[in-house]
């Protein structure tokens, strides 16, 4: 079966593995997946991800990360979904808890926050908010 929505559920599973205190999860690979953890590594909201071979198909294991206790992602939200596509120019995009949290965009650049996009002058998709 085809999923219609990998970047709902990579988040999904990591709000899902924070609630549950597990140290880490596991996900399908896909260069988008990779992308967005590499956006959330970037910024710390999580310790890394290492491939990993599951059956026939490729894994990612996604090392979740804490701060005393408490998930070091608090919130994370689908902004663009596959019903409902939401784009932002370069100075329109949104700002998550007055800059403490971060929003992910899909850029002709790659995938990047919306510090670095707004650096790099870029828009695109609004992929996902995290604080």
């Amino acid at each position: 079966m085809s999923m219609t929505d990998p970047i709902g559920d990579l988040l999904t599973r990591i709000r899902n593995g924070q609630r549950a205190r597990k140290d880490s999860v596991l996900t399908p690979a896909s260069k988008l997946r990779v992308r967005v953890l590499d956006v959330l590594q970037r910024e710390g909201y999580i310790r890394g991800y290492t491939p990993e071979v599951v059956g026939p198909a490729q894994g990612l294991r996604i090392e979740l990360k804490y701060f005393e206790g408490q998930p070091a992602i608090q919130h994370v939200a689908r902004v663009s979904r596959p019903g409902r596509r939401v784009y932002s120019g370069a100075q329109e995009l949104p700002v998550v808890r007055n800059g403490l949290g971060i929003t992910i965009v899909s850029t002709p650049r790659g995938v990047l926050s919306d510090a670095e996009a707004r650096e790099q002058n870029v828009g695109g998709e609004v992929l996902a908010e995290v604080f």
